[in-house]
């Protein structure tokens, strides 16, 4: 039986070890790889073109400085963004983010939009059009009226003077990410126009490349569900969702009708949506639309292009009419969100961050959060306060379970002798046990229920964190920033021996996952060490085995995750231990810390004469 029990333990070790080799192999260490091979490819084309600037190439994209230079432009620098918008077509095609940047040395702006003639163009802008006929298009040639720069405070003025039609477009951008298009359009025939607008975003590419574009490594994260990455949008206030990648596949989206329309009568919104940016129309809350995705440009192969669609307005020889409608380019900041929601009417704007099924859930924690991150001033500090709050009102279940395992802790010698002296007969020894347990009170399984509400609750934290825009690039302690993994690595003393970077030896293949670990995963594996010392060893031998070798099996897991999210276990951990712990000694239960810290103090009592 001994041999059978080391086999079945060698065995499940295996297993363990496999699953988070294959987990860094295959699902971190990809995300981390991407953008190194990206920059690697882009420098290869660079010299290429260097070496060969005879040769003849075919046509492709620009590089985004050329496209822009191909087109007269009006120049944009307003509070929380830059660019340009395209005269021709009046597009918002060039647009960065002032204060998000692609890396943590924030020497590179986030670009959200970028022009149809480079490689992955996104655009957005807003059609007129009459009947099946575009009045103002994709090229239309708009010029601008004055002179000047579109910012915060001043906006701008374009005109399109097309046949039998005179549209004047007034731009405007608010301090963060929602620009107005006010267009007075007036009829300048001899006959009645019926014209509509229509909102237009395009976006070229396939998806993980385009997602890659604006944020490298992202893409890999597109098909892992835990943050929404595609079609986003609200439509008589139901949010309507479908990922990237089905969407490609033209599938059918919730809701839509046979047409491939939604309609609204109160409002919404209807764009594209990435982990943190995203851009969308916003057209005329107080008027009837309709929103599409452009299935034919898809069957094609072309962009993918999301729209919407008012009504159109009968507009008679000499009269002009003024429409209004918006398009969001930006941030998925929370507190933004809320505020185009409260003060803008744009109905769940917030629901734009992918809170997932556990809304009820991971929307307070947020809130908590955000709270709490605006009062303690880091981040990291929110997390370790948070960690408190959420512990307080589940202090009662913990005192039942550990006052459990504490009458269990007392009771190992007895099931000792039990199962010594039943080992032959497993049916009576399972009826010993159970005498035993009644006799003192006992509950086995006692010490499982808070593991019942522990679960949720990490899964509700991790998606928070990991949605939510809060703990990009944020530093706290040694870590610049909270939603990567912990930066230091055990292979070069946590940064002492400063000739060998920790990125480097964490991308070493195999070894790296063991050599690579943090500081943050080896104090998780530690505290989860010690708190397993407080809790009754199961009777048999190869589970006892297998849960001592959980702590370094779930250390090498975690050293993927999010810093911010293992900081959080760290702190929880040691809180469970200061509470479990005055409850086992309370008790009159002995721990394995109990007799460490005697021992090593000089406190344990002499043994009875």
């Amino acid at each position: 039986m001994e041999k059978e029990e080391q086999r079945n333990f060698l065995l499940a070790m295996a297993a363990m070890i496999a699953f988070v080799f294959l987990y860094q192999i295959f699902v971190m260490e990809p995300a981390q790889k991407r953008y190194q091979a990206q920059q690697a490819i882009e420098a290869a084309q660079q010299q290429t073109a260097s070496i060969d600037t005879a040769a003849e190439v075919a046509p492709g994209p620009k590089p985004i400085p050329e496209a822009l230079a191909a087109a007269p432009r009006v120049k944009l620098d307003a509070a929380a963004i830059d660019g340009s918008i395209r005269l021709a077509g009046a597009r918002l095609d060039d647009l960065q983010l002032k204060q998000h940047f692609v890396t943590v040395e924030k020497t590179e702006e986030i670009r959200l939009l970028r022009p149809e003639e480079s490689e992955f163009g996104y655009f957005s802008t807003y059609y007129w059009a009459d009947g099946n006929t575009l009045v103002a298009g994709r090229n239309s040639p708009w010029t601008q009226v004055g002179q000047g720069t579109l910012s915060s405070t001043t906006p701008v003025t374009l005109r399109l003077e097309a046949p039998g039609v005179t549209i004047d477009r007034v731009i405007s951008v608010d301090e963060n990410y929602l620009f107005t298009f006010s267009d007075t359009v007036t009829n300048t025939s001899d006959a009645t126009k019926s014209l509509r607008p229509i909102g237009s975003i395009e976006r070229q590419g396939d998806y993980k490349s385009f997602l890659n574009a604006t944020e490298p490594g992202v893409a890999a994260e597109a098909d892992n569900g835990l943050a929404h990455m595609g079609l986003m949008g609200v439509m008589d206030g139901t949010l309507r969702l479908k990922k990237y990648k089905p969407l490609f596949a033209s599938k059918k989206i919730d809701g839509e009708s046979a047409d491939g329309n939604f309609a609204t009568t109160t409002g919404g919104w209807w764009g594209l949506s990435d982990k943190y940016w995203m851009s969308a129309l916003v057209p005329a809350q107080d008027t009837v639309f309709n929103a599409s995705v452009n299935r034919a440009s898809l069957a094609r192969g072309g962009p993918l292009e999301v729209r919407t669609e008012g009504n159109a307005v009968e507009i008679a020889p000499g009269a002009s009419i003024t429409a209004e409608n918006r398009i969001f380019a930006g941030a998925k900041k929370f507190e933004i969100l809320r505020d185009y929601e409260q003060n803008q009417g744009i109905p769940r704007l917030v629901d734009a961050i992918d809170w997932g099924w556990a809304y009820f859930l991971t929307k307070p924690f947020f809130y908590v959060l955000h709270w709490l991150h605006g009062h303690v001033g880091a981040f990291g500090w929110a997390i370790l306060a948070f960690t408190v709050l959420v512990k307080l009102p589940l202090v009662p279940l913990y005192n039942a379970s550990f006052k459990s395992m504490a009458k269990l802790k007392k009771l190992q010698e007895p099931m000792k002798d039990i199962n010594e002296r039943f080992a032959a007969d497993p049916q009576r020894k399972q009826q010993e046990m159970m005498k035993l347990y009644k006799e003192t009170g006992a509950n086995p399984i006692g010490g499982c229920l808070p593991i019942l509400v522990t679960i949720p609750i990490f899964y509700a934290l991790y998606k928070t964190l990991y949605v939510t825009l809060d703990m990009r690039h944020e530093p706290f302690w040694y870590m610049k920033d909270l939603s990567a993994p912990d930066p230091t690595a055990f292979g070069n003393l946590f940064g002492l021996l400063s000739f060998w970077d920790a990125a480097d030896i964490k991308a070493i293949p195999i070894i790296g996952i063991i050599i690579g670990i943090g500081i943050l995963p080896i104090l998780y594996g530690a505290t989860m060490a010690v708190l397993q010392s407080l809790s009754p060893p199961p009777p048999d031998k190869m589970q006892a085995r297998i849960i001592m070798a959980l702590p370094l099996v779930f250390m090498f897991v975690f050293g993927g995750f999010a810093a911010g999210l293992v900081l959080y276990w760290v702190w929880s951990n040691v809180l469970t231990f200061i509470q479990q712990y005055w409850i086992m000694r309370a008790n009159g239960a002995e721990t394995e810390v109990g007799k460490f810290v005697a021992k090593y103090l000089g406190q344990r009592k002499a043994p009875a004469k």
